[in-house]
């Protein structure tokens, strides 16, 4: 199983109170197997992270853009 570490992190959270997150993140696959990338994860409304087996739902393509964007606002890519 993959150890996850963020680095830094985008959100947006809907009426619900569930937050959409965009993080910058390096998978720990194995004890010296390390991969930079990126994940959509949701973040229930007590703070705590919803693992869902690398699948998270995004609502609408509005919300992957503005996401997206703010990561590139923040610098994260090149």
């Amino acid at each position: 199983m993959a150890h996850v570490k963020a680095h830094n992190e985008v959100a947006e959270t809907f009426s619900n109170g569930w937050t959409l997150c965009f993080q910058k993140c390096t998978y720990h696959l194995d004890e010296d197997i390390t991969e930079d990338g990126h994940r959509f994860i949701w973040r229930r409304p007590n703070g705590k992270l919803q693992a869902a087996r690398g699948q998270a739902r995004i609502p609408d393509a509005a919300v992957l853009q503005r996401l997206t964007e703010a990561a590139k606002t923040e610098g994260w890519f090149s």
